[in-house]
């Protein structure tokens, strides 16, 4: 085989990178916020004034930031901000239709920020059209939706809340722990099979 193919067949491949147990903190730390989160499941009538208000039918979904197919609903006002709740709901009156490039993009930025600025996937830097029309439809529904937050910790002891967060450090600290045990049983395991390969003993 020649060194061209040689490099033809190594630059097709890529290994899948390494995952460390502390890396989902992020994850984790939404987890214990989503679990919180004031939900509320919408009526046939609601989820129509909202389709009405974006000029959508119910089999032909767009996204409400840059037009192209809708896959899901994202929330408009972030339920996670710095770790702990925002008080929004996960509700019809805070979840719009959008495309996954959109929503990611969007995270629990300000949506009107975003959607004019320039952050990779964003509208703009997608060449979308039509954007302060979309910012027109996306006032209106604020405009019905008159959405609030709720002071999630003013409504629970504050024993309750305080050892809820305190889980979550606790959680945390154990990941961290369990990646020193991961890297401990990779190096032996590495240590193994190179002794294997070599044909002696592991030290």
């Amino acid at each position: 085989m020649d060194q061209e193919e040689q490099r033809r067949l190594l630059g097709c491949f890529r290994m899948p990178s390494g995952l460390r147990i502390s890396g989902r903190a992020s994850s984790i730390r939404n987890v214990f916020v989503a679990a919180i989160v004031p939900v509320a499941a919408p009526s046939a009538e609601e989820i129509r004034q909202v389709l009405d208000i974006f000029g959508l039918e119910p089999h032909a979904l767009l996204c409400s930031y840059c037009g192209e197919r809708a896959t899901e609903w994202d929330h408009l006002r972030p339920l996670v901000l710095a770790g702990r709740p925002t008080g929004f709901p996960s509700s019809i009156r805070n979840l719009v239709p959008a495309c996954g490039k959109c929503n990611q993009s969007k995270g629990n930025k300000d949506w009107r920020s975003w959607i004019r600025g320039g952050a990779k996937w964003s509208p703009i830097t997608r060449g979308k059209q039509g954007i302060e029309e979309r910012v027109r439809r996306l006032e209106a529904f604020e405009a019905w939706a008159r959405c609030e937050p709720v002071n999630i910790a003013s409504l629970v002891p504050s024993a309750a809340w305080d050892g809820y967060w305190r889980l979550l450090d606790e959680v945390l600290a154990k990941m961290t722990e369990a990646d020193a045990a991961a890297a401990e049983i990779a190096r032996a395991t590495r240590a193994q099979r190179a002794a294997a390969k070599a044909g002696g003993p592991a030290r």
